[in-house]
C-alpha cells in the first residue's frame, strides 16, 4: 500500500484549517485516514499557533516508506524534521 502524508482541509470558506495526516495514496482528499499527524492553521497570525505536528509520529512514517505531498514536506521542513530524500 503506497502512503502519503497530506492535508485533510476543515473550516468554513474561507477560514480554511487542515490536518496533517497518513493516508492511503488513493483515498480522496478529505476521506479515510490511517493517523492523524498534527495541524496547520494558515489563518493564525501567531507563527507559534499556526502549525503542531507530532514529529516522532511522522519520522516514524518517513522511516516506512510513506512520501509527504509537496505543502507537507514544506511544513516539515518548517518543524526541523529531515522530510527524506524526495
Amino acid at each position: 500500500m503506497a502512503l502519503r502524508l497530506r492535508l485533510k482541509r476543515f473550516g468554513r470558506r474561507h477560514q480554511s484549517f487542515y490536518r496533517v495526516a497518513a493516508m492511503d495514496i488513493r483515498s480522496p482528499r478529505d476521506g479515510r485516514v490511517i493517523e492523524e499527524l498534527g495541524w496547520y492553521d494558515p489563518e493564525a497570525e501567531d507563527p507559534d499557533k499556526q502549525l503542531s505536528l507530532n514529529r516522532e509520529r511522522i519520522e516514524y512514517w518517513l522511516g516506512v516508506g510513506a512520501q509527504p505531498s509537496e505543502t507537507v514536506r514544506n511544513l516539515i521542513r518548517r518543524q526541523g524534521i529531515a522530510a527524506g530524500s524526495a
